[in-house]
């Protein structure tokens, strides 16, 4: 049995056509040809380089590397790994077909494999670091070998996608210190990996919320914490100007848990909007969004947001050097500057 990486699309714009229709899919757009006809990799190269005339060789054999495996090595009962871009999880799923051509697509599904999905919004911080770093991987398509990964994954799944223990990740020497995977790995996923790690580790349950705060507080709010335990219905109120009296007045819930959040407690919120007189809701949600919440929550765009770990992170690097200093003391980040090639991008 193989473990294969696959993406969804580089901002993950596919992530719920591979999740609802149980399908993997080769993403490259035009390539409307039918792989299993194809004896050699020289004949996908040719095909590539004809449907791709500005693209660098190297890039196409590349793709290549990639593309090829899909139709030819990947087999049923071999698992993909899914990494999210919408939120801070992976899916993990059982090949359960063999490679597929549709000649009509649409572009550019024209190649699947159907799937079971047998880990569903798996939090990334249940995987070891290591692991991270081979899901950081530039590539869209590729098997994860290094690090033990097979057994690792096959061992998590017999124990319900629980978080890795440290015994299973210390079996595994000086990860960090490969060359070559360092080399190919996305690094700014990864520092994110670890900053993410880091706010789980010094802003456990309730501190999130302290966290959120002083993120509010330096975008030039006003705010109102609860106290620990019961917040009658919201964590934070805020509201805008010096004394908090001006509009936007914000009511906002923050969960800290790594499993994804249902609609229920989304829909406590906007109750508690309306008896904290606040005009908008802001609601933060560290393991992601169960299925369609945000679709079904389109009606309240212009009431209420939804902060995943992704904008969370987001807001946090904006407003960083804007914190108090008692915060920054706790969370220690540092800006790096690195030339950002695109000669090899896929």
């Amino acid at each position: 049995m193989a473990i294969w990486l696959i993406r969804a699309g580089s901002h993950g714009e596919y992530e719920q056509k591979f999740i609802q229709e149980k399908r993997v899919y080769v993403t490259w757009d035009d390539l409307n040809v039918d792989l299993s006809k194809l004896q050699q990799r020289s004949e996908l190269n040719a095909a590539m380089v004809e449907r791709y005339p500005d693209v660098k060789p190297k890039a196409v054999l590349n793709w290549v590397g990639q593309v090829w495996p899909f139709a030819h090595d990947m087999q049923k009962g071999d698992l993909v790994v899914l990494p999210l871009k919408m939120q801070p999880a992976v899916y993990i799923g059982e090949i359960t077909g063999g490679y597929q051509f549709e000649k009509d697509g649409p572009n550019p599904f024209f190649h699947s494999r159907s799937v079971k999905w047998i880990g569903e919004a798996v939090p990334r911080t249940h995987f070891g670091q290591d692991l991270l770093y081979s899901f950081g991987a530039f590539l869209t398509i590729c098997r994860i070998q290094r690090h033990n990964a097979e057994q690792r994954i096959v061992a998590m799944r017999a124990n319900g996608w629980k978080a890795e223990t440290l015994t299973a990740m210390t079996k595994v020497a000086a990860a960090s210190t490969d060359e070559e995977e360092i080399a190919d790995i996305d690094l700014e996923e990864s520092a994110r990996d670890k900053i993410a790690t880091l706010v789980s580790a010094r802003f456990k349950g309730h501190g999130l919320t302290r966290l959120v705060e002083g993120i509010l507080k330096a975008q030039g709010y006003t705010t109102y914490r609860s106290p620990e335990g019961a917040d009658g219905g919201s964590d934070i109120l805020a509201g805008s100007g010096f004394l908090g009296f001006s509009a936007p007045r914000l009511c906002v819930e923050v969960k800290s848990e790594d499993s994804p959040i249902g609609r229920e407690p989304v829909d406590k919120l906007l109750g508690a909007m309306t008896k904290f007189n606040a005009d908008q809701g802001l609601f933060v949600a560290w393991g992601g969004f169960k299925g369609n919440v945000q679709k079904e929550l389109a009606s309240q765009f212009f009431r209420l947001r939804l902060w995943t770990q992704k904008e969370l992170l987001e807001q946090l690097f904006e407003q960083y050097e804007r914190l108090d200093e008692d915060l920054k003391a706790e969370l220690p980040l540092k800006r790096v500057w690195m030339v950002a090639s695109q000669d090899d991008a896929l």
